[in-house]
């Protein structure tokens, strides 16, 4: 509330106020009224709207259309990550050699010792149901459960290459299967020992131990970088 300001005077017939007194009382009464300049402005005092404090109604059934909103949203992010995963693939051309890139993600750790071990591959990080493909032409050697990788695929190339794809979700191939570079073998997933979506990547050149993807990529015309 804005209170207006007061004058208060005792002196002349024009002051705003008239002091009474008498010897037989201290007392002295004033009367207070608004300054003419107040009263000229026409201020008068302002009555703020307040709104009254009321317990949400339906509380359960507000909290889980907020949840499901929630859920609607992160699925459709998931789903534009994935379609963008699969544009982006339609423009992986093939390379000298015919080799393309796996899939389309973050590489989030490399080749190399880690925790102690070896680190055979490359994790390349995106959401689950993201394509993953084979790298170059070549036959279908395993295609199902595999220790750690929860579910994999080994594919062995025409050079007597062979490519390992860990940590899948989902597998569009069978043990056998003839596959071409850059053809869906698998969805991304999130099995077996792994802290998030990823696919885990090796390559062991003739069938041979494991080398840095990256560096063999580089060696066909493919830059991974972080």
């Amino acid at each position: 509330m804005t209170i207006a300001a007061a004058g208060v005077s005792t002196a002349g017939m024009g002051g705003a106020a008239a002091a009474q007194a008498s010897s037989n009382h201290s007392a002295v009464n004033y009367q207070m009224v608004a300054e003419s300049s107040d009263i000229n402005q026409g201020t008068s005092p302002q009555i703020l709207a307040i709104t009254e404090n009321q317990p949400m109604a339906n509380l359960q059934e507000q909290l889980t259309k907020a949840i499901e909103s929630n859920a609607q949203r992160i699925k459709a992010e998931n789903d534009e990550r994935i379609a963008a995963a699969a544009e982006a693939a339609k423009h992986i051309s093939e390379k000298p050699g015919g080799v393309v890139l796996p899939t389309v993600g973050t590489l989030t750790s490399p080749f190399g010792m880690r925790w102690g071990v070896l680190h055979p591959g490359i994790d390349l990080a995106n959401s689950i149901g993201t394509p993953i493909y084979s790298v170059m032409d070549g036959t279908v050697i395993d295609a199902g459960p595999a220790s750690g990788f929860g579910q994999w695929i080994r594919v062995q190339h025409d050079d007597g290459s062979i490519s390992v794809y860990g940590h899948i979700e989902t597998i569009d191939v069978t043990v056998g299967q003839r596959v071409v570079a850059g053809q869906k073998i698998a969805g991304m997933g999130n099995r077996g020992f792994s802290t998030g979506p990823h696919l885990h990547f090796e390559i062991h050149p003739g069938g041979q131990a494991a080398v840095d993807p990256v560096a063999w990529f580089q060696e066909h015309g493919i830059f991974i970088s972080s």
